[in-house]
């Protein structure tokens, strides 16, 4: 891959012309050395700057994150790179901080369960990261779960929905839409358990939760002709807001704390990435969507309905300046890796068809920028 210049290209610049120019005639040696002064003070703040970051800097999804961290391991063991730092901060969190600007300070690359918005790549430009590199890994499942103690359990996306709305169409009729009236599952439909909905999630900031919305929540209120009806904008709202009176519960970042609560409450469903409940399938039992229980084939085939593909997103400009991305890069896309029989895969990351795996890999040779008009607003 191709080097890309100093993060630091006014500080370079500054260095030459000190190294080149004599004193000024007439001022003598006392002007000349205050005039350096600012120059070395810059020159060794750099110079510090660039030496104290010799790893990548990842932040971002925690549902990309152990897959992360699993390529970051093999690749820091397997090559004279440091091995990578990286942080679930979740994807919009991520986003943010990797939009924030250029240099050792800021991430170099960050991982996200949904696509980076319009309005994020514009941020991103407003602070100098121009040129934006979008890598897909897999794709995965977002998964509606209760503890193995309690009764197995089939939902609908339609029965999603009205569980978990602020507001839904009038159960009496009619085209007005009501704040959500229901409290236990058997109100929706008395074949479904009589217990309080209570469902545990994450939080705005989730790539899991914004695929949700867009994934589970749109999915079932298209059900309901008092929706469809309505203008996109108030569509859009009725089908993403979601209650607040304690049906939904954000559980924060960290799928391990929805885990232990479904423990302690088998009444509760949990929200998560397919691959995580595959890491904790003695504790915990997928529920089946429209009929379909999450399983790498349903997903990997499409039957599943609520699936998403996976990405990271990489700095162009630290490409080169932060030692080992290029290898990172590949290690992640490879075979070995990504591959139909790679160890993400054990993990529970459904592979990219292989054509599309090629074009991933070509993308990580040639560092292709993704272009605004490319995503949707």
């Amino acid at each position: 891959m191709r080097a890309h210049s100093s993060l630091f290209p006014r500080a370079r610049r500054d260095a030459g012309r000190a190294a080149g120019r004599p004193a000024a005639r007439g001022r003598g040696p006392r002007f000349a050395a205050a005039a350096l002064v600012p120059v070395v003070a810059t020159l060794a703040v750099t110079a510090h700057a660039q030496a104290a970051r010799d790893y990548i800097n990842i932040v971002g999804s925690s549902t990309v994150y152990p897959f992360a961290t699993v390529v970051a391991e093999r690749f820091g063991r397997a090559t004279r790179y440091k091995t990578p730092k990286i942080e679930s901060t979740g994807s919009g969190g991520g986003i943010k901080l990797f939009c924030n600007g250029l240099g050792v300070r800021h991430p170099d690359i960050v991982n996200a369960s949904r696509r980076i918005k319009a309005s994020e790549i514009e941020s991103c430009r407003r602070n100098g990261v121009r040129e934006i590199v979008e890598i897909v890994i897999g794709y995965d499942g977002i998964v509606l779960a209760a503890s193995r103690r309690a009764r197995p359990m089939s939902l609908t996306l339609p029965q999603v929905y009205l569980a978990l709305a602020k507001r839904v169409p009038d159960p009496a009729g009619g085209d007005r839409l009501v704040p959500n009236p229901y409290r236990t599952w058997a109100d929706i439909d008395p074949s479904l358990p009589d217990t309080r909905i209570e469902v545990l999630g994450p939080p705005p900031t989730s790539g899991t939760r914004d695929a949700f919305l867009e994934l589970a929540m749109e999915g079932g209120c298209d059900a309901f002709e008092p929706i469809r009806a309505l203008d996109a904008g108030d569509r859009l709202v009725a089908c993403h807001t979601i209650r607040e009176d304690g049906g939904y519960v954000e559980a924060g970042e960290n799928d391990n704390l929805i885990v232990q609560k479904l423990d302690a409450n088998p009444s509760a469903v949990g929200i998560f990435g397919y691959s995580f409940m595959e890491q904790n399938g003695d504790r915990v039992r997928p529920i089946a969507i429209d009929g379909v229980e999450p399983t790498f084939d349903s997903i990997a085939d499409g039957r599943y309905p609520i699936s998403r593909p996976l990405y990271f997103y990489v700095k162009k400009a630290h490409v080169g300046v932060i030692p080992g991305i290029e290898g990172y890069l590949r290690e992640f896309i490879g075979e070995s890796a990504a591959g139909d029989f790679g160890y993400l895969s054990d993990l529970g990351l459904v592979p990219l068809r292989g054509e599309e795996r090629r074009r991933m890999a070509e993308r990580v040779e040639s560092l292709e920028p993704l272009t605004l008009s490319a995503v949707a607003p």
